[in-house]
């Protein structure tokens, strides 16, 4: 780090201090009315989190803190790092050909990786150049502006599987990837987000359906995690997959593992009572409840809430709403 940058670090961290100390010596009266009303998550906070990381470390300490320079130091770095916004670093390592009946082509390993730390949830996929094309002409039809100055690599006559072409096509994908992710509409976009989860998806619903429970789960569980990284800004979305965890888990005798996987899919409906999971969850959650020894009473009174307010309609169990996801 160069002397300017260092001293400008300095300054941000001796304003943060002031700021704080000048909290500690305001009156009762005068610090009600400075206080902030509320405060903003992280998560909430999606455009620029690092434009107001110091902001928010000011306004969640006390205002009569007593911490050292050191501390304030400390803390806002805690603060910082916690508020990062999740990014994804895209890689593509190796590759290697297919050749099925009369065709023949490459799929090209993907790894998925978070930034800024040790990623030992790293997710990894492979996709084929036909996988890439689609994509493409789906973004074009939705986001046609955005994707005005994106370059895709084109077909050739010839030469698909030389080396030279196929390592051009690495480099080239890994940044076509990069690009889209760094864009804010698309990487939200259903579209995108179908193109690293998808065909995954459909493997794990197809064993699921058809009673391999264990190679369901195997996969359910690996695309669980891109899916959380992918979906931040829409939580809800990853509950189909996390009660189809719970499913598998049910099938092969874990309550334990199946409950885990409850909770999170719960709370992630704390506030959408009305999501189709809602009800077969809460079900579920009961029983295995129950039988693990744990309160179930208080789940008990949620289902009996929900039916006051709602008129007696059918609902699926958990399991025959699960089955019904991605019937072609």
């Amino acid at each position: 780090m160069d002397q300017d940058s260092h001293c400008t670090a300095e300054g941000e961290q001796v304003e943060a201090v002031s700021r704080i100390t000048t909290f500690s010596t305001t009156s009762p009266t005068d610090e009600e009315g400075n206080q902030p009303k509320a405060e903003i998550s992280c998560e909430m906070r999606k455009e620029n989190p690092e434009k107001d990381d110091l902001q928010d470390s000011n306004a969640t300490l006390s205002p009569h803190s007593s911490m050292t320079t050191k501390e304030l130091q400390e803390y806002w770095r805690n603060e910082k790092r916690q508020c990062r916004q999740v990014k994804l670093l895209f890689e593509i390592p190796s590759t290697r050909i297919v050749e099925h009946h009369l065709s023949k082509y490459v799929m090209y390993k993907i790894i998925i990786l978070q930034t800024g730390s040790f990623d030992s949830n790293k997710s990894v996929i492979e996709r084929r150049y036909s996988d890439f094309e689609k994509l493409h002409r789906n973004l074009l039809e939705e986001f046609s502006e955005e994707m005005e100055d994106v370059t895709f690599p084109k077909k050739t006559l010839t030469g698909n599987f030389t080396e030279e072409i196929i390592n051009e096509r690495k480099l080239a994908f890994k940044d076509y990837l990069r690009l889209l992710y760094s864009m804010k509409y698309i990487r939200r976009s259903k579209k995108f987000i179908d193109f690293l989860t998808r065909p995954e998806l459909q493997e794990a619903y197809g064993c699921l359906r058809g009673g391999q429970y264990t190679k369901a789960l195997e996969i359910l569980l690996e695309v669980i995690g891109l899916q959380e990284r992918l979906m931040r800004s829409n939580p809800v979305s990853v509950v189909p997959t996390l009660c189809a965890i719970v499913v598998c888990h049910k099938d092969l005798e874990n309550p334990a593992g199946a409950f885990e996987y409850g909770e999170k899919a719960l709370s992630r409906l704390r506030v959408h009572t009305s999501h189709r999971y809602y009800i077969p969850l809460l079900e579920t959650m009961i029983t295995l409840a129950y039988e693990l020894g744990k309160d179930f009473l208080s789940l008990q009174e949620k289902l009996e809430e929900w039916k006051t307010k709602k008129d007696p309609i059918r609902v699926f169990t958990l399991k025959e709403l699960t089955v019904r996801e991605y019937v072609q």
